[in-house]
Parts: structure tokens; sequence; C-alpha cells
């Protein structure tokens, strides 16, 4: 029954999903070639903000605890476990203070109406996973503007994201590449639990009545594990996955 209901629901879903990515995709347009980043940075926070409040359409409910206080004067470098889609828009919203940029396929830097545009223009990189001539250098560059702008690098170090919740080894080179990089970042570890079960069915229908958790923990400085990086990443990888529930 409640996959019979989740139906409808998904159309209108995906109607109001799809409007306000086609509408805000001018808006930002103007907002970045008009007035600049402050501009078109505002422009993707309200995005973001609809994005999430659509998806109580399906009632999807998010929680995000986070009990520290985390200076705005350091760069970061968000680290979390990844199952779906959903995991972007709250993390995106719910750090909207720290400017958070991505290390994202270069894929998706076109023929989204969007995304595309704030992917290209709005601070994050773009990378071939296949071409690592373009992609380290592609990373180094990003890694140095996070740094000197004491933004937010976010990065899912599983690779592809997780069907079922359960977590995949992280891969280490990014992150290595990143704490080289910005060596004044802090670390944030994020554990993320039940996006994946927006597409318990696929991507038609939905799941409906998913609680999304977001789980910040407390954030760990680079230049503590100067030496040692595998180290700070198996710490973290670690702390992500010991509050996993799958």
């Amino acid at each position: 029954m409640l996959k019979l209901l989740s139906y409808p629901l998904t159309c209108i879903y995906y109607l109001l999903f799809g409007l306000t990515l086609v509408i805000f995709h001018p808006i930002q347009w103007i907002c970045f070639n008009a007035f600049g980043y402050k501009a078109h940075k505002l422009s993707v926070d309200i995005l973001q903000f609809c994005l999430l409040k659509f998806t109580h359409v399906l009632g999807t409910r998010f929680s995000f605890y986070n009990p520290y206080t985390i200076s705005t004067e350091s760069p970061l470098i968000i680290v979390a476990n990844h199952q779906s889609l959903y995991d972007i828009s709250p993390i995106m919203w719910y750090m909207r203070k720290h400017h958070t940029k991505f290390i994202s396929k270069m894929e998706l830097g076109k023929g989204i109406p969007s995304v595309s545009y704030n992917l290209r223009h709005g601070g994050s990189v773009l990378i071939d996973r296949k071409n690592s001539r373009q992609s380290l250098p592609a990373i180094k560059a990003f890694a140095q503007y996070i740094e000197d702008t004491k933004r937010a690098a976010v990065i899912f170090p599983e690779g592809t994201r997780s069907k079922n919740g359960s977590p995949k080894p992280f891969q280490t080179k990014g992150l290595e590449l990143l704490f080289k990089h910005v060596p004044s970042a802090l670390v944030v570890p994020i554990s993320i639990n039940n996006s994946w079960k927006m597409l318990r069915y696929g991507k038609f229908p939905m799941g409906l009545g998913t609680h999304i958790k977001f789980e910040v923990h407390e954030p760990v400085k680079v230049s503590e594990f100067k030496n040692n990086p595998l180290d700070l990443i198996a710490q973290i990888e670690t702390t992500i996955k010991n509050n996993i529930s799958v």
C-alpha cells in the first residue's frame, strides 16, 4: 500500500524538483554575472533550502546533529559516507556558512540545470576519475583554493554511493592530496544514515517516510597528523563507520 501511494507522490516530487532546477538556473546566471560570488552563493543556498523542503512531499525528514562550534576562519575538509544524492543538499544547507564546495565527477558539469552551473562556477572542482593527469592537478588547485579562501571541501571517499547503507572502503588518494595542500584545515567527519532508503525501490517510485540523519563528529586538525596522513584517514573512517546503522 505504501509503495502504491509513492507513485503519485513521486510524480509530484519530481515535478517540483525539476521546476526548481529550471527556475534557479537563470537566477544563478544573473546573480553570478551581474552581482558576483556573494549573490550567487545566496541563490544556491535558497535552492538547497527549496530542494530540502520539497522532499516533505515524500514524508522525508532531516536531522542534522552538530554539537560543535566550528570556526569559519579555518578551511574545512568535510568527509562523509555516501548513500545517495540526498546527502548533498543537507550538507550544503546546514553547513552553508562554511561555503561548501565539492569534488565531483566530470559528467555532472553539464546537462543538469542549476546543478551543473553551480559546479562549474561556484568553486567546486570537476574531475575525470579515469584520467589522473587531469584529476590530480585539478584537486591540487582546488585544495589551494580552499586553503586560500578558508572555505569547505566536501569529499565522499567511498567513491560511489552505497545502495543499501553499508559503507565501502575509503579511497585515500584524494584525501591525502587535500591534507597535503590544505595544511591548516580542520577535518569534519560526518556520518549519514538512511538516505539510501529514498531510493529503496529505485528512482521510481521513491521511498516514503524516510528519516535521514546526519551526525557531525569532533573536528580534527590536519596539522596534528602532518607526518601520518594515513593514520588520520583511518581514524576518521572508523569514526564515520562506527556511527552508521545498517
